[in-house]
């Protein structure tokens, strides 16, 4: 096998990993397999919401366990649809808006679009007509649009009034009787051992990457990706061969980014990891050269290691992401050792700031004895410095009676990682001249 097909291959599985994951969580929706919410189907334009924090019950990569999720997918191939958003009196909130590709291509929130009641009417590519009824129109880069919401929640106390707020966000089709085209589906025909290029292709003809991907679309044409009726059914010895490898290669690529990252010690800032919007800019969104990926190859890795590790994280501006592998001395964290992160001073934010703990191989959450999944700004008898620092215990067993309230525990057993938010981030955080503490080993 030619070792440059191998690589045009391995770049190719990048380039669509995202586009291709991201459908398949879509599609759990209106299959009734949805992760989030009271289960059953979903039907497109139409709100689930989390009820309950979530927790290790969920098998999603990287949830938050701050705030209520409410997530929608957007059908668009039948018509505009009308989303009203309630007054939330100075809560904090997102709406994240992101196509097929995973682009964040718009927000509406406290951040981005304020905290009033409003309207807003997302309109499909190529839309020609006019939305008279006075809403804010967003043009959607792809017809399939993810909304996933996040509503600050502040203890159990407040879980009906969250309640309240997640059943006042309204969808509304403007031609509800309109057939939906859903998510293509591959050609049964094509073998099992082809069947993610299959997703792959007709993903790609659905929704057609921008103008400034054509030299991406040039190597995708090379292997049969923009082929119709598909190539994949009799694809032949030497092809099979080569999309085989080249998936197994892709697919090692991501995870050595990754694993690199973790590595190379100290914190990694994912600040700059949704960046790879380069293209669709609508409202709430910073269309600005500090948050755009200069070089459109370096964006496709980006977007494939965000998906893998982060997939529907926000821009840094909203929220800022920073994960962590290693110890201060460059050991690798594992719940077999006890260790303490000091924040002097915590994070600067505008609304609130969180660590959660994962494992190191799904970036599930992790399942514990006290059932605490996170610990932030928020959590209740939190215990602060005199000089305003806050300790935080990172071990599988309880520090102390005095320290529990700053404990995060880590999992039973294995490697971990936690992941520190802040959402709204305050500038020192955006500009970078805050920096995380190390984590440091107490058990030596």
């Amino acid at each position: 096998m030619d070792e440059q097909q191998l690589q045009a291959a391995a770049r190719a599985y990048v380039y669509g990993y995202p586009l291709v994951y991201n459908l398949d969580e879509l599609r759990k929706l209106p299959e009734g397999r949805a992760e989030i919410g009271p289960g059953g189907v979903v039907p497109w334009n139409t709100f689930t919401c989390a009820r309950e924090l979530l927790d290790p019950s969920v098998a999603f990569v990287s949830p938050n366990n701050d705030t209520l999720y409410l997530v929608a997918g957007l059908d668009l191939s039948g018509g505009p649809v009308r989303l009203e958003v309630p007054d939330t009196g100075e809560r904090y909130y997102v709406l994240q808006c992101i196509d097929a590709w995973t682009n964040n291509f718009a927000y509406i929130g406290r951040r981005a679009t304020g905290t009033a009641a409003g309207a807003f009417t997302f309109v499909p590519p190529g839309f020609a007509g006019e939305v008279k009824d006075g809403s804010t129109v967003v043009h959607a880069p792809t017809s399939l649009v993810a909304i996933v919401g996040r509503i600050q929640v502040d203890g159990p106390e407040d879980l009906p009034a969250v309640h309240d707020l997640q059943d006042r966000f309204v969808l509304t089709p403007l031609h509800p009787d309109s057939a939906l085209d859903g998510i293509p589906a591959p050609d049964p025909r094509v073998p099992d051992e082809l069947r993610w290029w299959e997703r792959f292709r007709v993903a790609l003809a659905a929704y057609p990457p921008p103008p400034g991907d054509a030299p991406f679309l040039e190597v995708l044409a090379r292997l049969g990706l923009t082929g119709d009726p598909s190539p994949y059914v009799d694809a032949g010895a030497e092809l099979t061969e080569l999309l085989v490898a080249g998936l197994d290669a892709g697919r090692a690529m991501v995870e050595r980014v990754i694993a690199d990252a973790g590595r190379s010690g100290g914190w990694s800032s994912a600040m700059h990891y949704f960046d790879y919007n380069l293209d669709h800019f609508e409202v709430g969104t910073i269309d600005a050269p500090e948050w755009r990926c200069a070089d459109r190859s370096t964006a496709a890795m980006t977007r494939a290691v965000a998906a893998r590790a982060g997939l529907w994280g926000n821009h840094g501006y909203e929220a800022f992401y920073a994960v962590v592998y290693a110890d201060a001395d460059g050991e690798l964290l594992d719940s077999a050792h006890d260790y303490e992160l000091r924040l002097a001073p915590p994070p600067p934010v505008d609304a609130f700031w969180s660590l959660t703990m994962y494992d190191d191989r799904d970036y599930y959450l992790v399942e514990n004895p006290i059932d605490r999944y996170s610990i932030g700004d928020r959590t209740p008898g939190l215990v602060v410095g005199d000089d305003g620092s806050i300790t935080l215990y990172l071990q599988r067993t309880s520090p102390g009676p005095d320290r529990e309230a700053n404990w995060l525990p880590t999992p039973a057993a294995g490697g971990f990682r936690p992941m520190l938010r802040a959402y709204e981030p305050g500038a020192a955080i955006r500009d970078g001249s805050y920096r995380l503490p190390d984590i440091v080993r107490t058990d030596r």
